[in-house]
């Protein structure tokens, strides 16, 4: 696979990549920061990646280490800021809709307050829909690991959000 044709892969990625980021960040804006410092670092070393790896879990590994950094960075200058991720969301009519809205918005806030190991976990498989496999290859962790973090990550989703206790 060329240059050219490794790049256009990583177009295809970026709807992906951006749910992921805003997954990890818990905002729109620094998920779109996210995206754009993983696709710099990737485009940077685009000889690193070698033809027969998944070219999606390449950049999901990127993107996850550029947020560490980040957050190790925000942690060192002592300021870490919120959004909240709804904050440009067009408005929206109705009572189901707004009940829909409000427990979405509680759901992202929650998920932002998880541990980053398992926001990462929801990430890959609730939202982006890797199996429990592709996201043990992801991360370099046992699939065992996967599993436990994200019945952790959920439990804690239907405490908090539904106010449910887990099965």
């Amino acid at each position: 696979m060329d240059e050219a044709e490794i790049r256009a892969e990583l177009v295809k990625l970026l709807p992906r990549l951006r749910q992921f980021a805003l997954a990890l960040t818990g905002s729109r804006a620094d998920g779109d920061d996210l995206v754009q410092d993983a696709l710099e670092r990737a485009l940077k070393r685009l000889d690193q990646w070698r033809v027969g790896t998944r070219l999606d879990s390449w950049l999901f590994r990127i993107a996850q280490n550029a947020w560490i950094d980040q957050v190790r960075s925000r942690r060192s200058r002592g300021r870490i800021v919120t959004e909240d991720p709804d904050a440009d969301a067009p408005g929206i009519d109705g009572a189901a809709a707004m009940t829909a809205s409000l427990t979405l918005s509680k759901a992202l806030r929650v998920l932002a307050s998880l541990p980053e190991e398992q926001r990462v976990v929801v990430a890959l498989v609730q939202i982006d829909g890797y199996s429990y496999r592709e996201a043990s290859e992801i991360l370099g962790v046992p699939e065992g690991t996967v599993t436990s973090r994200l019945s952790r990550a959920r439990a804690a989703l239907m405490a908090q959000v539904l106010g449910e206790d887990a099965p």
